[in-house]
């Protein structure tokens, strides 16, 4: 497990982190394919929260592509390093995700967020955020729409509708279960939408969430029990 600092400079402000989201959301990448679903290696990374001792872990899981197993782990945990606020929570994550990611004693090929990329607010959310800081390609699979609305996908499996802010396609409800509530999918950083729901329904054979998602969730909230246990 890598313990993190905050780096210095980090944005410490609503205002700078703002800032920084407008500084680097031109640097998205939004017309490559990315690489193929189902072949190399794909990384989930969650993180797990105590505010009351303020710790934050981070978890990076690395799966085979085609069969799922998983390659390669590694944890990382540290200071929480930005207040909550609604459309600024990379800013509480990206240190220790980071800090997991590059523990990786291999490459993670795509990473899997479970969160937002350009189904943001700012169309700058943390899979898009990550995707400019370290080059990767990288998608959002959320659990909720967020603010934006959509009409219910068809019952089957693989089933989709555009996920709209106004007018504006920025993801899509994806179904990966037959007849259990879908899943948001939006593009990071390097890979088309169309891509992403495809790497989504390869990693979701089973259960409504991403295998790399599940995978990652237990191991970071096994991390930050492990911090709290030691703090």
């Amino acid at each position: 497990m890598t313990t993190v600092d905050i780096p210095a400079g980090w944005p410490a402000t609503e205002e700078a982190a703002r800032a920084v989201q407008d500084e680097l959301r031109d640097r998205v990448v939004l017309d490559e394919p990315g690489p193929p679903p189902g072949t190399g290696r794909v990384t989930g990374v969650d993180v797990a929260y105590d505010d009351e001792r303020d710790i934050v872990a981070a978890a990076a899981v690395v799966l085979d592509a085609a069969t799922l197993e998983v390659v390669a782990e590694a944890t990382a945990v540290g200071r929480i390093s930005f207040p909550y606020v609604p459309g600024l929570l990379a800013f509480r994550e990206i240190p220790t995700v980071l800090a997991a990611l590059e523990a990786l004693p291999r490459p993670p090929g795509l990473v899997v967020c479970d969160g937002y990329g350009l189904a943001h607010p700012r169309r700058f959310g943390l899979a898009s955020h990550l995707g400019v800081l370290t080059g990767l390609p990288t998608i959002g699979v959320a659990k909720n729409p967020f603010t934006f609305t959509y009409d219910d996908p068809g019952a089957p499996r693989g089933s989709a509708s555009p996920l709209l802010a106004g007018e504006d396609e920025v993801g899509r409800a994806l179904r990966t279960r037959a007849g259990v509530k879908p899943v948001f999918v939006s593009v990071g950083h390097r890979v088309t939408l169309d891509d992403a729901c495809a790497h989504t329904l390869a990693l979701t054979p089973r259960f409504r969430l991403p295998e790399t998602t599940r995978r990652a969730d237990a191991l970071c909230r096994g991390a930050l029990q492990e911090a709290i246990a030691r703090h």
